[in-house]
C-alpha cells in the first residue's frame, strides 16, 4: 500500500502539469474519473483522490455510467511516497492511517454498480497493481508491468491485492507472484488475466477514455444489473444465482433500454439507449 500523503497545496505544486489545475476527481459525460496518480508526483498514488473518489462512489450519482481510473502521463501508478513512510516519526501508526483512507476507496470501487475502466500505461505497482486488480476492463501496452513491489519494502500486500489476485490467476500463481515479488509484463499479465485488452501504447490512455464513454453512452441499466449478477455470483449457488437472473432479465425486458433494444433489433437499425 503506497500512498501520498500531502496537502492540497503539494498536491498541485507542480504548475507545470495541466493535469494540476484538475480536480482529482470529475463527471464528464456520464464517466467518473478519478486520477489515481498525484500530479508531479512521479506517479504515486494520491491519497486526495483517495478520499474525494470514496466520497463520490458511496453517495453515487445516478447519471454515471462507469468509472475511469487515469494514472500518470508516463506510469499508472507506481504507488506512494516512501520517502513519506521514512519521515514518519511513528511509521505503523501513519501507515495504518493511509492503509484506512485507502481502503475505503477500495472498498467503494469493488461495489460500484457500474463497469470500471482503467488505461495501463507503464508500471502499475504495489497500490497501482491492487487498483488494477479491481477495474473490470484493464487496457494496457506493450510498457505495462505490474509488481506487488510490497516486499522490496519489507511490507505486507494491501489494497485487496490478496483477495484479488487469487480470484484472478489462481491461488498458486498468486503466491508465486506475492512471495517472490515477480515482475509481470504485458504479454503475461494479459494472458493471466490482469489485464483485459492491449493496444498500442500511444494510445493506451485514450482507448480507456473512449471505452468508458461508449459504456456510460449503452444500455447502462442493463450494464448495471449484468454487474450486480457478477457482484453477488461468488457467494451465491447456482439456483440462487439462476432465481437472480431470472429476475434481472425480466426487469431488463420491460425496461426503456430492454424495450429499444428488441424494437432496434426487429427494425434493423441501431438502437438509441438512454433517449
Amino acid at each position: 500500500m503506497r500512498i501520498e500523503d500531502t496537502d492540497d497545496t503539494a498536491n498541485t505544486a507542480n504548475t507545470g502539469d495541466t493535469a494540476a489545475a484538475e480536480p482529482p476527481v470529475v463527471v464528464r459525460d456520464g464517466v467518473l474519473h478519478v486520477r489515481v496518480a498525484a500530479p508531479g508526483s512521479g506517479s504515486v498514488l494520491d491519497g486526495h483522490a483517495m478520499d474525494d473518489g470514496a466520497a463520490a462512489l458511496e453517495s453515487f450519482d445516478s447519471s454515471v455510467g462507469a468509472i475511469l481510473l487515469v494514472g500518470g502521463a508516463d506510469n499508472f501508478c507506481g504507488g506512494g511516497d516512501v520517502g513519506a513512510f521514512h519521515a514518519a516519526p511513528e511509521r505503523g501508526a501513519f501507515v495504518h492511517r493511509l492503509a484506512e483512507r485507502f481502503h475505503r476507496f477500495v472498498r467503494a470501487l469493488a461495489s460500484a454498480p457500474v463497469p470500471v475502466v482503467a488505461g495501463v500505461p507503464g508500471w502499475a505497482a504495489g497500490a497501482g497493481m491492487s487498483l488494477v486488480c479491481h477495474t473490470d476492463i484493464a487496457i494496457g501496452g506493450r510498457s505495462t508491468k505490474l509488481r506487488p513491489a510490497y516486499p522490496a519494502l519489507g511490507f505486507t500486500p494491501d489494497g485487496g491485492l490478496t483477495w484479488a489476485l487469487p480470484r484472478i490467476v489462481g491461488v498458486r500463481r498468486a503466491r508465486d507472484i506475492l512471495l517472490t515479488d515477480a515482475v509481470l509484463g504485458s504479454d503475461e499479465a494479459n494472458r493471466l488475466g490482469l489485464l483485459t485488452r492491449l493496444v498500442g501504447d500511444e494510445v493506451i490512455v485514450s482507448e480507456a477514455e473512449r471505452l468508458a464513454r461508449t459504456l456510460a453512452a449503452g444500455p447502462t441499466g442493463t450494464v448495471r444489473r449484468t454487474k450486480e449478477l457478477l457482484l453477488t455470483s461468488a457467494g451465491a449457488s447456482l439456483d440462487e444465482q439462476l432465481d437472480a437472473e431470472t429476475a434481472a432479465i425480466t426487469a431488463s425486458a420491460d425496461s426503456p433500454d430492454g424495450i429499444e433494444g428488441v424494437n432496434a433489433f426487429v427494425e434493423k437499425r441501431r438502437p438509441s439507449f438512454g433517449r
